[in-house]
Formats: structure tokens, C-alpha cells, sequence
């Protein structure tokens, strides 16, 4: 009995110790620290010099004008540039186009106060290393930004996807030459112009003598142009001219500069030159506003229906 006691009291005593010892342990933590942000929301708008407005791939639909008609943004020291016109794309303001307005850029909210439109906030998202949302919350609006830096975007590219856009930014179209072909109505249309509207936009034609102050102008005939891809080559296209009761009238367009178009009459053989007078620099809604090519599709299975 007494070396059961003993061995009790030795086990007793180990135990004892052991949790002494246990007690003793202290388990030190290294303080939660939580991570900054890799990058600020001014350095991912700086990471390139152009943002394309990818507006096939936004839910616009005109609210916010100077996103609408602006086909690249760029934010450089509080300043906002845009490339509005595709006249003298690449060239204006050293491929930046020209100022709109100011930013300021904190956590990820972006607020741009526009020289026209005004105040708009947008919150920003980084879909990947070269893209981004702006939402803007008043609105429910979404709009897909993809960066380029000037040295490889393609402004020729953008310029031919969307002729239907440079043909009205000319308050006219004034025909300068017409070469060979048969004699045909066409003939008698000295001045053509192109306004925003149905399908790619509306036209108008005038038989005015040529030399006419493009600004009073007046419009006999009226209807609705749409502007399709050529097959193969992408810096030629087709001009349909649907008049509105008479019929429509086809032909190849293609672009000399920035101030001159060629029109090839198919049914006549004859070439016509126009010139663009007066000029239209876009800063604000007024104008074209871009839309969703769906969109376009959907006016002109409309318009073809009526």
C-alpha cells in the first residue's frame, strides 16, 4: 500500500509540472496587415495612353453623351482626351484627340466632370490586363474600355469599321468631279448629307448648283443609307441610298482622305467625287451618337419591314 502512495505521489508531481510547463508556453502571432492595393486606380488608367470605348460590348444607350460618341478616352495628369471624329484620327492632338474635360481617380471610383455634359461617376472594375468597366450607378450603365498605347493601335482600322460615323461629320458632301458612265437621275444630285437616324443614319440630296453655301442648302429628296463591308477588302464598301418612295440606288465607296470620297454608281458605270464642307468637331451629344451594331441590325429589319 505505502509504494502505491509513492507512485502516486510521483505521478502527481509530473503531472503538476507538466501543466506548469504548458502554462508557461506563449504562442505569439504576427499582427494581421491588410494588403495595399498593387496598384492604384490612376496608375491602371496611366498603364496605357488610349482606351478604346468598346461599345458593342456596353449597355449604352445615350445617356451619358460624351461616352456615347467617343471612340477612344485617355486620362493623363487630371486631364480627359477623346477621340470624337474619325476625321484627322490619329493625327489630332498627337493621336489623343482633343480635351473634354477633367478626372479625378480614388479607390476605385472614377469622377469625370465633362466641358459640356457635366458631372458623371463612374465605379471601375479590372476585368483583365487590358480591359475595364465603367459603371455608373445613377444610370445603370456599363461600358467596356480596352488600352492600347498610340505606337500599335490600329487607327485606319477604326477608321474603316465605321464610315457610316465619318460621312456625317460634314454638314455636306459637295459632288467635285463626274467621270464616264451612262446619264442617269444620279447625275443631277450636286450635294449629299448625313445625319444621324435610321439604320446607319439618314441622307438628304440636294440639286442646288454646285458652289451653293452648304449651310442653306435646299434638301429635295430625303431617306435612309447603310454602309456593308466589301468581301475580302476592308478599305472598300458599299453605299446604299434608300430614297424615301423611290427607290434605292447602290454604290462603292471608297475613301481618298479625309475630305474626299469616291462614289462608283454600279447600274451607270459613273464615278463621282465629293468634297466634305464644313467641318463638324464633336465635343459634346451633338451629332452621331454610337451605337451597339445589334442595335443598327434591329432598325434596319424595321425599316425593311415597313
Amino acid at each position: 500500500m505505502r509504494v502505491l502512495k509513492i507512485l502516486f505521489g510521483f505521478a502527481l508531481l509530473a503531472t503538476v509540472f507538466v501543466s506548469c510547463h504548458v502554462e508557461e508556453v506563449v504562442v505569439v502571432e504576427d499582427p494581421y496587415i491588410d494588403p495595399a492595393p498593387s496598384i492604384t486606380l490612376n496608375q491602371l488608367l496611366n498603364t496605357y495612353e488610349l482606351w478604346y470605348v468598346d461599345i458593342n460590348r456596353s449597355n449604352a444607350s445615350g445617356q451619358i453623351p460624351f461616352m456615347q460618341i467617343a471612340f477612344t478616352l485617355s486620362f493623363r495628369n487630371g486631364d480627359v482626351l477623346a477621340n470624337n471624329n474619325l476625321v484627322g484620327i490619329g493625327d489630332q492632338g498627337y493621336g489623343f484627340g482633343i480635351p473634354v474635360g477633367f478626372y479625378d481617380a480614388y479607390d476605385f471610383v472614377l469622377d469625370i466632370s465633362h466641358d459640356i455634359d457635366g458631372f458623371v461617376t463612374f465605379d471601375v472594375t479590372q476585368l483583365n490586363d487590358t480591359e475595364i468597366e465603367l459603371y455608373n450607378p445613377d444610370l445603370g450603365l456599363r461600358y467596356v474600355l480596352v488600352g492600347y498605347q498610340r505606337s500599335n493601335f490600329d487607327y485606319d482600322l477604326l477608321f474603316y469599321e465605321n464610315i457610316h460615323y465619318f460621312v456625317q461629320e460634314y454638314t455636306a458632301w459637295e459632288k467635285f468631279s463626274t467621270m464616264g458612265g451612262a446619264p442617269n437621275e444620279f447625275d443631277y444630285e450636286h450635294f449629299l448629307q448625313f445625319l444621324p437616324g435610321g439604320g446607319d443614319g439618314n441622307f438628304q440630296s440636294s440639286q442646288d448648283p454646285v458652289g451653293s453655301n452648304v449651310y442653306n442648302l435646299y434638301w429635295y429628296y430625303t431617306g435612309v443609307y447603310n454602309v456593308d463591308d466589301v468581301p475580302g477588302n476592308a478599305y472598300l464598301k458599299y453605299l446604299t441610298l434608300d430614297y424615301d418612295y423611290l427607290g434605292n440606288e447602290y454604290f462603292e465607296l471608297n475613301v481618298i482622305n479625309d475630305n474626299t470620297i469616291e462614289l462608283f454608281h454600279e447600274t451607270s458605270g459613273t464615278v463621282y467625287t465629293f468634297k466634305g464642307r464644313g467641318y463638324i468637331e464633336y465635343k459634346s451629344g451633338r451629332g452621331k451618337l454610337r451605337i451597339p451594331k445589334a442595335t443598327i441590325e434591329k432598325k434596319m429589319k424595321k425599316i425593311s419591314s415597313i
